[in-house]
């Protein structure tokens, strides 16, 4: 035990850490898995493919918002379990059509929404626990480690899903997954650390107005120029990504020729970029101040995406590779120093509400964008779309600079407090009383549904 460092040392951790690496194994073999047989065995087209990918994120722009307040009044655990195990048996519904050869693009998208109201929920009390588990002090490790995890799982998995589909083994994949979440739940069970009661005092929290709740988060959001800024970025390339990932599969399979195996394999490569980023993510903060590393990852990384659309047989598949691993590198890098921002900068009673909106507004981009970049496509090609969604991704980093990022070295720890109160105090206990010790985390986000 005195070997190990950091959020490691804490048993309750590992098995959080243990239970998500699972599951984001499983996901991410099937996120490769699920849009091939899309295209190989079911003949879809770009804006079928666009919808495909927009299914799992439109709940985020049904339950988006009330979700954060819900599971502030709620044990966020139990609420875990409840939806992996749910997810699971959704993967398994798709098992057993594959297995039966009854599968259909219909059924695809049916369970694409409904796993992706299952992350919603997953999410928003994910997004919240973690500092039940970890001090503050060890957020910034447990984020680059449960990022670290996902990205591991985005090389390896990637590849299996590609060779399953290629087998024509989507059965075996879909199986794969949902034992993935039934393995996390059981994790989740064996989980010692109490959370206290939801909000700090239920009765408290069962008389606050849930609209009000709802538009304290809000507001605490856009008053402040830091959240504001970051969030009115993340939103932007989103939505130019989630167009681009809509169509890449698609791209690299007709429009290339590569085979399902191959394209497993090069998507599983360029997840090294994601593993790089979640490791130096902590060094960039250190070394350049983690304002100026969140600028110099959005810079850096975005206009690596313009080498995607360059891609042709042979050797000229190294352009979708480097591009794709560079960009991977710069978006992960980001996300675990923006991450760990939010959860040390919100005030924590804030935090389900604020993580939801942050979510509501990001995700929410996704399925515009993904019905976007079927739209391009259908219109323009798939080339000619990537073009113009890498594009507007690379150019997205501009809106950091019209916040104050540009003007400090490091993020501030904590909101000032006129805007603190002005946001917090008429939904919760009288201004005299002390923060609780509620919690807040988020991990990627780009992606555990999508």
């Amino acid at each position: 035990m005195s070997a190990r460092r950091g959020a490691l040392r804490r048993r309750d951790f590992r098995l959080l850490w243990a239970g998500e690496s699972v599951s984001q194994f499983g996901s991410a073999a099937t996120r490769v898995l699920m849009p091939l047989i899309a295209v190989d065995t079911l003949d879809a087209g770009p804006f079928t493919m666009g919808v495909l990918n927009a299914a799992a994120w439109v709940p985020w722009l049904l339950f988006g918002l009330p979700v954060g307040a819900w599971t502030d009044r709620m044990r966020r655990r139990p609420v875990m379990i409840v939806c992996n195990v749910v997810s699971a048996l959704l993967m398994l519904s798709l098992t057993a059509t594959a297995w039966l050869g009854l599968l259909t693009t219909s059924q695809l998208m049916l369970v694409a929404v409904l796993a992706g109201t299952a992350d919603v929920f997953f999410r928003a009390a994910y997004s919240a626990y973690l500092p039940t588990v970890l001090p503050h002090e060890e957020l910034a490790d447990g984020n680059a480690r449960l990022q670290t995890s996902e990205s591991v799982a985005e090389v390896v998995a990637p590849g299996v899903g590609g060779a399953l589909a290629q087998a024509g083994s989507a059965a075996a994949g879909f199986l794969a997954d949902g034992l993935s979440f039934l393995v996390s739940a059981a994790l989740l069970l064996r989980i010692r650390t109490p959370e206290g009661p939801p909000g700090g005092e239920e009765r408290a929290a069962a008389q606050r107005s849930l609209v009000k709740e709802i538009r304290a988060g809000v507001a605490f959001l856009t008053r402040d120029p830091f959240l504001r800024t970051i969030l009115l970025c993340d939103a932007a390339m989103n939505l130019f990504l989630a167009g681009a990932q809509s169509l890449s599969i698609l791209f690299l399979s007709r429009t290339v020729g590569a085979p399902g195996a191959l394209i497993g394999v090069l998507i599983a490569l360029a997840g090294l970029g994601g593993v790089l980023g979640a490791m130096v993510s902590p060094r960039l903060a250190r070394r350049f101040g983690t304002a100026r590393a969140v600028l110099l990852c959005a810079f850096c990384g975005g206009p690596f995406g313009l080498l995607i659309p360059l891609t042709t047989e042979g050797v000229g598949l190294l352009a979708f590779l480097v591009g794709e691993f560079c960009l991977m590198t710069g978006v992960v890098a980001g996300n675990v120093i923006i991450v760990s921002f939010r959860q040390a900068y919100c005030p924590p009673d804030m935090l389900g509400r604020v993580g939801s909106t942050i979510r509501f507004v990001m995700y929410g981009t996704i399925p515009v964008g993904s019905l976007l970049g079927g739209a391009l496509g259908t219109l323009l090609g798939e080339r000619d779309a990537l073009w113009l969604l890498y594009g507007g991704n690379a150019l997205c980093a501009l809106l950091l600079l019209t916040g104050p990022l540009r003007a400090g070295q490091d993020l501030p720890t904590g909101p000032e407090p006129a805007r603190e109160e002005d946001a917090v105090t008429p939904v919760n206990a009288p201004a005299a009383e002390p923060a609780s010790q509620a919690r807040r985390a988020e991990s990627q986000e780009c992606h555990r549904a999508a």
